[in-house]
């Protein structure tokens, strides 16, 4: 049994399972020196709940994708898009803050198949898979640019994601020096994954789709290598400078999904970062699973 798994299990003897899961958490977080982390743990099957500073603000680099994503489903839900339907790929889109013109740096991205394409069209479902599975900046902008930030923001807010706001796409340097940045909390991101596994995001062909997507995810070294070998994760990462997020829809083997967010920052190292999703996810599911068989 591993260090975290004994600490639980000790913990276990003299606090709730919730609470225990909590400690737990607090105590692996610990370990890492100036980090600041939040965590959200939602089992909506039994109530199961663990939350860690759910509610702290924090730059929300590519989880800002899930709601982009959402959006683009409901709008082929009310029949404005349909999934084949394509955009011009290009390079060159406006500031918020004064319309200039700006591009983006293909070494700053996770996906260069994008680049590639400029010049021809793309489907809607392969800019949105490129932007979760490979977290594409230029796809993500594509998108954004064609289904506008304030609606997804408000289409968030409708689903009951209180805070979390997209203002803009990526690399949008003069807003970024303003300040002017997609922000999220670890709440925020649970309620939107929740929306999407009870099929209240979108309708059951949307959330088909959504799902996956979600689960093409290609960097899995954060909360899916906690899991145990072949568990179903629909999820997507995000990272920027010393900030390292994952959030997850996790369905155990009776196929109910729980979620689990872990935002953090003030983490220099990426493989810092990710073996502290993977250390959560293992205490959590541990958690989870013993609590539904107490049921």
């Amino acid at each position: 049994m591993t260090l975290p798994l004994l600490l639980l299990a000790a913990l276990g003897g003299q606090l709730g399972p919730a609470d225990s899961l909590r400690a737990a958490i607090l105590q692996r977080i610990a370990s890492e020196s100036g980090a600041t982390v939040a965590v959200a743990l939602r089992d909506p099957s039994t109530g199961f709940l663990v939350l860690v500073e759910p509610d702290l603000r924090f730059h929300a680099a590519s989880t800002m994708k899930v709601p982009v994503l959402i959006e683009l489903a409901r709008r082929v839900d009310a029949k404005e898009l349909r999934w084949t339907d394509s955009l011009a790929v290009k390079n060159e889109f406006a500031s918020i803050v004064d319309g200039s013109p700006f591009t983006l740096d293909p070494k700053e991205d996770g996906d260069s198949t994008v680049y590639a394409a400029i010049g021809t069209w793309w489907p809607f479902r392969r800019l949105a898979t490129r932007m979760i599975v490979r977290s594409s900046n230029l796809a993500t902008n594509l998108l954004i640019e064609r289904l506008d930030a304030r609606r997804v923001t408000a289409t968030i807010r409708r689903l009951g994601a209180d805070s979390m706001v997209v203002l803009r796409g990526v690399e949008d340097g003069k807003a970024f020096e303003k300040g002017l940045n997609n922000t999220t909390t670890a709440r925020d991101l649970s309620t939107l994954l929740l929306a999407i596994a009870s099929g209240r995001a979108a309708s059951r062909a949307g959330t088909r789709e959504m799902l996956g997507i979600l689960e093409s995810q290609e960097f899995n070294d954060g909360i899916p290598a906690g899991l145990p070998p072949g568990t179903r994760v629909a999820h997507k990462t995000g990272e920027i400078t010393a900030t390292w997020h994952d959030a997850a829809l996790i369905y155990p083997a009776d196929g109910k999904p729980y979620s689990l967010v872990v935002l953090t920052r003030g983490i220099p190292e990426r493989a810092r970062g990710v073996a502290l999703h993977a250390d959560i996810a293992r205490l959590a599911h541990a958690a989870v699973l013993a609590n539904r068989a107490r049921r």
